[in-house]
C-alpha cells in the first residue's frame, strides 16, 4: 500500500510538474528570446518563376538525384527543432499539401491525411508486456509511433532545362520523396524505403514559411523553399532519364556509380559551356 501511495504522489507532482510547464510557454508576459524583433520568415514570400514557353525550350533532361541528410552541408535538414521531415509529414497531414504514393514518382494517386499518418508508423502493434505487480505477460495493443531520425535521405526529381529566349540554364525541382531506413527486428539494415512524394511546385508556399537553420550565419532568414532554388545541398545522381528507365545502381556498383553520377552531372555542365564561344 506504501509503495502504490507513493507511485500515486509521484505522478501527481510530475503531472503538475507538465502543467506549470504548459502554463510557463503560454505567458503573454514572456521575455523575448532574442536581442531584437525577428521577422517571420512567411513574409518574404516565395521565389517567383520566370514563364518558360515550349517553343523556347532548347534542351532538356531529367534526373533524380538524392540528398543525404548525414552529409556535413545537408546538417540542417536533421536540425532537431525542426527537421525537414517533420515538416512535409506536419503539412501533409493538416492537409496544407498534397502527398502522393510512392508506388512511382508520377503524382498518380493522391493520399489522404489519414494514409500519411500512418506512414511510416500509427499503425498498431501487438507487443507483449510483463505485469510489474503479479508479473504475468499479456497481450497489449499499442501504435508505433512515427520515429523522424530513421529518415536520413531525400529524393529529387527535377528538370534542367536551357530556355534559349533568356539564354540560360534553368532547373526546375518537380518532387521530393523522403526515404526512411527499413531495420528489421534484429537491428539489421535492410534498405532504403521512400515514404510519399510531395509535389514541390504546390508545397513552394509551405516551404517558405518554414525557417531553415543556417550554421555559418544564425541571421540569416532562410527558408526551405530558399534553400531549394539557391541550391544550398550537396546531392548525388542515382538516376538520367533513359531508354530502358533504369538507375545507376542498376548496371553500376561502389566507385562506378559514384562516376556515372558525375559524368552525368558533367554532362549538364559541359552542353551549357559548349554553347558558347570564349
Amino acid at each position: 500500500m506504501k509503495l502504490n501511495r507513493w507511485i500515486l504522489t509521484l505522478g501527481v507532482a510530475v503531472g503538475m510538474s507538465f502543467g506549470l510547464a504548459a502554463q510557463a510557454q503560454v505567458l503573454p508576459d514572456a521575455p523575448r528570446d532574442g536581442a531584437y524583433d525577428e521577422e517571420t520568415v512567411g513574409e518574404k514570400g516565395i521565389i517567383e518563376y520566370d514563364h518558360i514557353r515550349d517553343s523556347d525550350v532548347f534542351f532538356k533532361m531529367r534526373v533524380w538525384r538524392v540528398i543525404d541528410a548525414r552529409e556535413k552541408m545537408n546538417l540542417p535538414f536533421k536540425y532537431p527543432k525542426e527537421m525537414f521531415i517533420s515538416v512535409l509529414r506536419d503539412a501533409a497531414i493538416e492537409g496544407s499539401i498534397s502527398v502522393y504514393d510512392a508506388i512511382d514518382d508520377e503524382f498518380t494517386r493522391k493520399l489522404t491525411t489519414d494514409e500519411v499518418a500512418k506512414i511510416g508508423g500509427g499503425e498498431p502493434d501487438t507487443v507483449y508486456v510483463v505485469d510489474p505487480i503479479t508479473y504475468e505477460e499479456k497481450m497489449e495493443i499499442v501504435t508505433r509511433e512515427f520515429d523522424p531520425t530513421k529518415v536520413n535521405k531525400f529524393r529529387l526529381k527535377e528538370d534542367w532545362i536551357f530556355d534559349i529566349e533568356t539564354s540560360t540554364l534553368i532547373v526546375r525541382i518537380l518532387g521530393i520523396a523522403p526515404v526512411m531506413e527499413v531495420i528489421d527486428d534484429q537491428g539489421n539494415y535492410r534498405g532504403d524505403q521512400p515514404l510519399f512524394w510531395v509535389y514541390y511546385p504546390e508545397a513552394r508556399t509551405v516551404l517558405s514559411q518554414h525557417q531553415v537553420f543556417n550554421p555559418k550565419n544564425g541571421g540569416s532568414r532562410n527558408s526551405w523553399e530558399d534553400l531549394f532554388e539557391m541550391r544550398y545541398f550537396a546531392s548525388y545522381i542515382i538516376k538520367k532519364e533513359n531508354v530502358y528507365d533504369r538507375r545507376i545502381q542498376d548496371y553500376l556498383v561502389g566507385v562506378d556509380a559514384l562516376y556515372e553520377s558525375d559524368n552525368i552531372t558533367n554532362e549538364i555542365f559541359d552542353f551549357e559551356q559548349n554553347l558558347w564561344e570564349y
